[in-house]
């Protein structure tokens, strides 16, 4: 064992006390609406964009302290990852801010089908009929959008369009930010021509029209299958016709045959 006395210990850094739990971590979408998703043009970057429905759903909660609005949609039959199809947007008015999350950008399935921008919509509505005095917090935006042209043109849109500002803080526009902006000041609107509000008058009435369609396409189908079975009997009538034709002639070609060559 050495001799030296060991130095003395120098002072620890002082540990970064952890931010406390956000609250209603499980919190599931309650009131629940269909959307209709219109049926659009092939897209080159997302493909086909068919006639679609899914379902919206949000869910709010309060304290003195915070305010939560969760919203998410839901794909019939398909699941998505966790961070998908989700926004949540969280109101601490201590500090009168407003944060929207996940922070590394929303994400959303099927792609450029309006959902980004009526998700965006409806909790800026939220917010506005409440807290229009409060601020939205500043965020940096994932670079991830911005290795491509396209992407990053249709998310910068994406943003402006609901009023946010979009800046840059270098020449290869890699690094973009979305400026402080009071909630007032951004708007509520998204595209009507991809997404609506369905109903379920609307939604029975659309089913009702379906069976009927259903209907005299089966009305229809079977009116052709008549005529094409009394097509068939028809061909065979004439098939059997033609085949005592041949034989007729057949039969007085040989008579006429045999006759000539026996006088």
């Amino acid at each position: 064992m050495s001799d030296t006395p060991s130095q003395p210990a120098g002072p620890e850094a002082p540990a970064v006390p952890e931010a406390p739990p956000l609250p209603w971590a499980d919190v599931q979408p309650e009131h629940l609406r269909m959307l209709r998703l219109a049926p659009l043009p092939i897209d080159r970057s997302t493909g086909a964009r068919p006639l679609r429905f899914v379902q919206y759903g949000h869910a709010a909660r309060h304290s003195k302290e915070l305010s939560l609005l969760r919203l998410a949609i839901t794909l019939p039959g398909q699941r998505v990852r966790s961070e998908q199809n989700q926004l949540d947007v969280w109101v601490d008015h201590t500090t009168q801010r407003v944060r929207i999350s996940p922070e590394r950008g929303l994400q959303v399935e099927p792609q450029n089908r309006g959902i980004g921008r009526f998700l965006l919509a409806q909790a800026v509505q939220w917010a506005q009929k409440r807290w229009s005095h409060y601020r939205i917090e500043g965020m940096d935006l994932p670079s991830r959008d911005a290795l491509n042209e396209d992407s990053r043109l249709r998310r910068d849109h994406f943003l402006r369009v609901q009023g946010f500002d979009v800046v840059y803080a270098d020449a290869q526009f890699l690094k973009a930010r979305v400026e402080e902006v009071p909630v007032g000041e951004l708007l509520d609107s998204w595209n009507g021509e991809k997404l609506q509000f369905l109903d379920i008058l609307d939604a029975a009435h659309m089913l009702q029209q379906a069976d009927q369609n259903l209907q005299e396409q089966d009305v229809k189908l079977r009116e052709k299958e008549e005529k094409l079975g009394r097509y068939q009997r028809e061909e065979m009538g004439l098939r059997f016709t033609i085949t005592c034709l041949v034989a007729f002639s057949v039969f007085q070609a040989g008579l006429l045959i045999w006759i000539a060559t026996h006088r």
